[in-house]
């Protein structure tokens, strides 16, 4: 029997990624999939096509707000919009890269997420604010950063959003189910239909 997978990309400046992380798992869990996470460098792919999100106009951001809200009380969901937005996202993408290293790629995202969009918490744009997340987890902070500083991790990080880009990747999440694309919190239905698929 195949195993069945699911890929997304995320980045941890994005509100419909903090959604989609707990919105997938009850999908992962009905279908037996496996997930495989890409960190996304999502200002990098911005700044390439000339998009800036805040200079949208601010009745529309306000309404993604009330939205947002929206979404959080129907799942029964912690969020609350950080006061600090939008932030530096690039080294706790690293970050999560460096903690694949010690298969803690998963918690240390979960534990970040909770921290900006529950918590409010900006501090973990910087590797100081990422440090008790790291320790809680049991990995030095000292060795951490140096990872995630490291040539190789650094790297990895530009590929992995190169490769998105060259995918079709245009914002996060951006979840496949083989080549099929489906972008946003709100695709969830369409992602299990198409692992339904799958024998």
């Amino acid at each position: 029997m195949t195993k069945k997978n699911v890929e997304m990309f995320w980045d941890i400046g994005s509100t419909n990624a903090y959604f989609a992380l707990h919105l997938i798992k009850p999908i992962l869990k009905r279908t037996n999939s496996g997930l495989t996470l890409h960190p996304y460098n999502l200002g990098f792919a911005f700044r390439s096509r000339n998009y800036v999100l805040m200079e949208e106009p601010a009745i529309k951001i306000e309404n993604r707000k009330v939205d947002l809200a929206r979404w959080a009380t129907k799942y029964n969901l912690n969020f609350r919009f950080p006061s600090e937005f939008p932030i530096k996202t690039s080294r706790a993408l690293r970050g999560a890269l460096a903690m694949r290293e010690f298969n803690l790629e998963i918690q240390f995202i979960e534990a970040i997420f909770h921290e900006y969009w529950e918590n409010d918490n900006a501090d973990i744009q910087n590797y100081q604010g990422m440090a008790p997340i790291v320790k809680r987890l049991g990995v030095n902070p000292e060795e951490f950063e140096q990872l995630c500083e490291s040539d190789e991790i650094r790297k990895s990080l530009i590929d992995n959003t190169n490769n998105g880009i060259e995918r079709g990747v245009f914002g996060v999440p951006s979840i496949f189910v083989g080549d099929a694309m489906f972008w946003g919190k709100d695709r969830m239905a369409f992602v299990e239909d198409e692992l339904m698929k799958i024998k």
